[in-house]
């Protein structure tokens, strides 16, 4: 079953840009609201794409230099990364089934 793992700007390079499959990444906070109401359907979609989507969390308040490097001005902010790349940027809380269609987006292209 596939699982979100919490990683830090540290690992970053090693799990998101050295991963041989699409990964999403949620950036988030624990006093942030709507990082919390989307964490349940991130867990949902990590046990889904198991094995053909790695799910990572990064906490902003932690890991203040990846998010600056990246530009995230807001939270939650999802990336989904392929071949080392950024492939799509979701800002916002938004639904499962939005998110389900951006990773299917990434995968079919």
């Amino acid at each position: 079953m596939g699982k979100v793992i919490h990683i830090n700007e540290k690992e970053f390079e090693k799990e998101v840009l050295g991963s041989n499959i699409p990964v999403f990444v949620d950036f988030w906070a624990e006093w942030c609201g709507p990082c919390l109401m989307i964490a349940k359907s991130v867990e949902e979609l990590a046990s889904e794409y198991d094995g053909k989507v790695k799910f990572v969390k990064i906490n902003v308040d932690e890991n203040p230099s990846i998010t600056s490097k990246l530009g995230i001005y807001g939270i939650p902010t999802l990336i989904i990364y392929k071949g080392s790349k950024e492939a799509k940027r979701i800002v916002g809380a938004a639904s499962k089934n939005y998110y389900a269609k951006a990773i299917e987006e990434v995968l079919k292209g």
